[in-house]
């Protein structure tokens, strides 16, 4: 995932750029640039590939300036060229960026049919060429800025020069994290605070929906409305060696809230955009030959496994099999010519999915990984790598990562549905189109997080919890389950709701709440029928759904958290959200250690 630093020193401020650069190398990419203002102009260096080609660069051409701002960037929908590596400029306006701004299409063709020649294929540049028609307008650069935030849809960080106003570095962000960091003489902008270890301590944590504006005499903080803000300033600790939680209470909050930003990081790598279509890395094997898939995981990772079986199903019309790793091996499946076998895991290092994926390599089965750790060892393994981009976590109960999955279980289901003539181009112009709403969906989702908390302890007191979902809500009642049972240590499960009459319902009573993943679609009556024979026998129900769900099946419940209404492709992406705070808040107001709770480890690694 990008990375994004940004100086006004006192001095050159190239090498130090750079090594800020270098702390946010954990979360990928695969092009630098940095730029500089000196003398009342730009100067830029930019690089494919590691940093140290970048620094090649700078050794050969030096940059000189005392103000700058610094990039790492993941490939789109353009090759990881310098015309696509930031920073970009468009007039008198360098800008880098972290996220997606899901209408720059629409902004683009409005550009380019005023005449503006724009270099890169990337959604960055359509923002500097938006400040730059400002600021030619006859704006200041603050104002440039408010006026052109409003048109931008996604989840995104911004750092921003101006070519007139050398000693002047904006920033802004929506969804995505950004921190100032507060020097002698000199500030800073970082994506986090170890992208500003090596320059200072004292940290600003920029939140939801801020703009900031940083001369080296000081910082001035505005909201989303732009209304003058003060931010606190905070010793933040972090160095080389440690990953900052910021201003959060827990490493899990932290992710939580990261997850419009990695997911739209993540789908950066396999929509494009002004192609409108969905793309997988090069493989070295017929997509269109395959068969029948088998998905094969552990714990959360199993749950992705469940939905994307839906999704392939439904897309690709292949049948899918899923499994649990540590049944694989040992229930001999037939492994078949023309199958492909899909391991799914965080860490990569997973000991039975690792066992499971090399048991299907002995057997001839062509495979591929839906990993976060690109040097694990099912990394390395696999026939075709699916990187999830969702930077390293730390909390043991999986969030971020959970949803990264899922973002890319979806495009491995469109490229497969595709390959096997399934798809029709408009069907996939419409799935690029969904998959590019989910991180502001599910920027949407967490604004919802202060009545989510404070509904928490209607569950805290509770000995045993029920989940239910129809359809690809079922595995996300599941993981809501395995979430409550994780961090917070209350019995959970979760059903499929059709199922409630087989049995379950024996165990209701108005002591039982019931967490209810309704979205409003297709399968919303059937769900709220099972829903209203339960609360019959006293269930105590908490209705996760829509406004129209909410309007329509919210009476005589405990609580309801409203989500945006979405597609019904990406409703489990914006409705994991709620299950995990749900179960976050929940396990804070248990007491519990939320981070490393009992019993756990971040990656299993024995059978």
């Amino acid at each position: 995932m990008c990375g994004i630093v940004g100086i006004l020193g006192v001095g050159p401020v190239a090498d130090r750029l750079l090594d800020g650069l270098k702390r946010l190398e954990y979360r990928g990419y695969d092009s630098a640039g940095i730029c500089t203002v000196h003398r009342g102009d730009f100067d830029r260096r930019r690089a494919p590939g590691k940093l140290r080609n970048l620094a090649e660069r700078l050794q050969e051409e030096p940059l000189p300036g005392e103000g700058g701002v610094a990039h790492t960037r993941w490939a789109t929908h353009g090759a990881p060229t310098i015309n696509n590596a930031h920073p970009h400029i468009a007039g008198d306006v360098v800008v880098v960026h972290n996220g997606i701004i899901e209408n720059f299409k629409l902004l683009r063709d409005e550009l380019t049919a005023q005449g503006r020649e724009l270099q890169s294929e990337t959604d960055t540049e359509v923002v500097a060429h938006l400040l730059a028609r400002e600021i030619e307008a006859g704006r200041e650069p603050r104002d440039a800025l408010s006026a052109v935030l409003p048109r931008l849809h996604g989840a995104f960080a911004l750092a921003i020069m101006i070519r007139t106003h050398p000693d002047l570095l904006l920033g802004a962000r929506v969804g995505s994290p950004l921190a100032v960091g507060i020097g002698e003489g000199e500030n800073f902008l970082g994506s986090d605070a170890l992208a500003l270890a090596p320059f200072t301590q004292r940290v600003i944590y920029l939140e939801e929906g801020d703009r900031v504006a940083i001369t080296r005499a000081g910082v001035a903080v505005t909201d989303a409305d732009d209304v003058p803000v003060e931010r606190p300033i905070v010793q933040s600790g972090a160095s080389g060696q440690l990953i900052d939680k910021g201003n959060h209470r827990h490493f899990m909050q932290k992710e939580i809230y990261e997850q419009p930003v990695v997911v739209a990081q993540t789908l950066r790598s396999y929509l494009r955009p002004l192609e409108e279509q969905v793309a997988l890395p090069d493989m070295a094997f017929d997509l269109s030959a395959i068969e029948r898939v088998a998905i094969v995981a552990c714990g959360t990772a199993s749950y992705v496994g469940m939905i994307g079986k839906y999704w392939i199903e439904q897309f690709a019309r292949v049948p899918v099999e899923v499994d649990v790793a540590s049944e694989f091996r040992y229930r001999d499946p037939v492994l078949t010519p023309g199958m492909l076998g899909v391991v799914v895991s965080q860490s990569g290092e997973t000991a039975d999915t690792l066992a499971a994926l090399r048991h299907m390599k002995q057997h001839g089965v062509t495979t591929a990984g839906i990993i976060n750790v690109p040097t694990s060892s099912m990394a390395r393994e696999v026939d075709l790598l699916l990187s999830t981009h969702a930077g390293p976590e730390i909390g043991v109960a999986s969030t971020k990562a959970f949803t990264c999955q899922l973002a890319v279980m979806a495009a491995l289901a469109t490229n497969l549905a595709r390959a096997k003539g399934k798809l029709s181009r408009e069907e996939e112009r419409e799935i690029v189109r969904h998959l590019s709403e989910a991180p502001e969906a599910m920027s949407r989702a967490l604004s919802h997080d202060d009545e989510i908390a404070a509904m928490a302890g209607k569950i805290a007191t509770a000995r045993d919890v029920l989940y239910l979902g129809r359809g690809p809500d079922y595995p996300l009642a599941l993981e809501g389950a395995l979430k409550l049972k994780e961090i917070s240590y209350i019995h959970a499960e979760g059903y499929a709701s059709g199922e409630m009459k087989h049995g379950p319902i024996a165990l209701i009573d108005d002591q039982v709440p019931l967490i209810v993943l309704a979205p409003s679609g297709p399968l919303f009556d059937k769900t709220v029928s099972n829903m209203h024979e339960a609360q019959a026998r006293g269930a105590q129900v908490v209705l996760i759904s829509d406004a129209a769900g909410i309007a329509q099946a919210g009476e005589n419940t405990i609580a309801t958290i409203e989500m945006p209404q979405v597609h019904p492709l990406i409703a489990p992406l914006v409705y994991a959200i709620p299950v995990q705070l749900l179960a976050y808040h929940v396990a804070v107001a248990k007491g519990t250690d939320v981070d490393q709770p009992r019993n756990l480890a971040k990656s299993v690694t024995v059978e």
